[in-house]
């Protein structure tokens, strides 16, 4: 039987130091000579951003930094500036762009988000999911959780520093497989590993409300850890809150209709991940992401769980994503069942091995 790591080879990659992110300090040097030290590339980060705002001093600055990361940050999570090196872009955004980075010796993903005039009303907003996912970040530490390192903010240029996850997304990591053909054994490591994070962040009263394939990342060891908390919200705070978050495709039906919510539709998206994952496939694959939205919270429907699947598994994903907040299990119940469930089924062979030769539609 093929090995779900078919064409697949796991590769641990030298961290490769970037070039120092440079610009010119006046029309008339185009580039940082080789034989210059240090500092001069470091001050021409700090023309990058200077070069964005007017009128703000250094004492200005350092109060606006850490201002910026309120809710909960310490002083000593402010980046120190002089320590980062910026690489290549790897992903972006409609506001961000995320590249690669050193900082302090370390490799890093360096997340920039640009924060727009305020004519268009945006600007408070993102300014809000800033700080929110600074304030989130900062009090978290779990094995399945992105590692925050450090924050600075110079408007209208704020950044986000944690750390790298050379694997990418895990909806990457499926695109890259056949449908089906995840072994078991991966499909229980890649879902407890989620599980295990949510657990933690419910534990500690955050409902993270856009969780997908694509807020996962994977690690070289392919651990995954629950990243992007730019609209995740206090357990307390949620409560209140009315309006839909997150993607249609992984979205609860109450908060598509406008309803009140509660941490349940984290749960909600986790069953339709464990779907991906059980599938490789795309949820609701052929809809546009409104017409999908119209099909959950309209027409209940979901996507379809192949017979063939364990039916531990089935009834597992089913109960995420019933359409009663209420019916929904916790996460302390979904790690405790996978952990039993991986007791049981610890073969390496797909869960569905009939269809394991089915084509990607």
């Amino acid at each position: 039987m093929v090995s779900c790591f078919w064409g697949f080879r796991q590769k641990r990659k030298t961290v490769e130091r970037p070039r120092p992110l440079t610009l010119p300090l006046d029309r008339s040097t185009s580039s940082i000579a080789p034989g210059q030290d240090r500092l001069d590339s470091l001050k021409s980060w700090s023309v990058l951003l200077d070069c964005q705002i007017s009128g703000h001093g250094s004492g200005e600055v350092k109060e606006e930094t850490e201002g910026a990361i309120a809710g909960g940050a310490q002083p000593e999570w402010v980046a120190d500036m002089s320590e980062l090196f910026i690489g290549n872009r790897f992903a972006s955004g409609s506001n961000s762009r995320i590249y690669r980075g050193i900082y302090k010796q370390r490799a890093v993903a360096v997340k920039m988000v640009r924060v727009p005039d305020n004519e268009d009303g945006s600007r408070p907003l993102i300014d809000s999911q800033f700080n929110s996912e600074v304030a989130l970040l900062s009090r978290l530490r779990h094995p399945n959780v992105i590692e925050f390192i450090a924050a600075y903010r110079k408007p209208p240029v704020y950044c986000i520093i944690t750390e790298y996850m050379s694997q990418g997304t895990l909806r990457m990591y499926l695109h890259k497989k056949e449908p089906y053909s995840l072994s078991n054994k991966m499909i229980l490591k890649f879902a407890l590993d989620i599980s295990r994070g949510m657990q933690y962040l419910h534990a500690q009263g955050i409902v993270h409300r856009d969780l997908k394939s694509n807020n996962l990342l994977l690690n070289d060891e392919l651990t995954v850890k629950v990243v992007d908390f730019g609209i995740s919200c206090l357990d307390t705070q949620c409560h209140a809150t009315k309006g839909f978050m997150g993607t249609y495709r992984w979205m609860a039906p109450e908060m598509i209709r406008g309803k009140t919510y509660t941490k349940k539709v984290d749960v909600y998206s986790f069953g339709i991940v464990l779907w991906e994952l059980l599938t490789a496939l795309v949820p609701f694959q052929g809809m546009t992401p409104v017409q999908a939205a119209f099909a959950v919270s309209e027409k209940n429907e979901r996507p379809h769980i192949p017979d063939a699947c364990s039916p531990e598994i089935s009834n597992l994903i089913r109960q995420c994503w019933t359409a009663d907040p209420a019916k929904r299990p916790d996460f302390d119940f979904i790690v405790a069942l996978l952990e039993q469930y991986e007791e049981h089924h610890s073969n390496d062979v797909p869960l569905i091995p009939q269809l394991q030769s089915s084509k990607r539609l």
